[in-house]
């Protein structure tokens, strides 16, 4: 087998793994699979998160340090830190027909990319005399699902948490 072909058979990474029945933590989904308009299957597909806890202290001349608390949402598959106002409940979860996305971040990646953010959203509400001491009192890992639904007009990918549609193809 030549190396192209090889590279041809080979799955891309950021395809995930199927599964027919997989067992997750997920955040609870307000719109239900069975609540999904569709003219065929509804699958689903499991984005990867991992969610942050952050104790932020800055010391600050002549005063105790100022303490505050940051809630980092890292989406460990387009790497990007979010801001989230609580820490979002999960729960372990048989999801049918899914297809599990990799995360694209290392355990230490995420906490780099959630201190750093951490760090970023204090500089823009403290005067900083030092550099501030990022904690985590937290952390979670956790997928947050989208519903595949095939529609006559073109599948449309959903977000489970908001309801949110977008054509897939877009």
């Amino acid at each position: 087998m030549s190396a192209e072909t090889a590279a041809a058979e080979a799955p891309h990474a950021l395809v995930g793994d199927r599964h027919e029945s997989v067992e997750l933590a997920v955040f609870p989904p307000a719109i239900a699979r069975e609540e999904v308009q569709s003219s065929g299957r509804v699958g689903a597909v499991a984005y990867p998160y991992r969610v942050y806890e952050a104790e932020v202290e800055v010391d600050r001349p002549l005063l105790s340090p100022r303490r505050d608390r940051r809630v980092v949402s890292v989406d460990c598959s387009r790497r990007l830190a979010l801001r989230a106002d609580t820490v979002p409940e999960f729960e372990t979860r048989t999801v049918e027909d899914a297809l599990v996305l990799p995360s694209e971040l290392s355990p230490e990646q995420a906490d780099e990319k959630a201190r750093d953010a951490a760090f970023r959203w204090t500089l823009r509400t403290s005067i900083l005399a030092d550099v501030p001491d990022v904690e985590f009192a937290r952390v979670a890992d956790a997928y947050k699902l989208f519903w595949l639904a095939e529609r006559p007009d073109g599948d449309v990918i959903i977000d489970s948490l908001d309801g949110s549609e977008r054509q897939l193809n877009e």
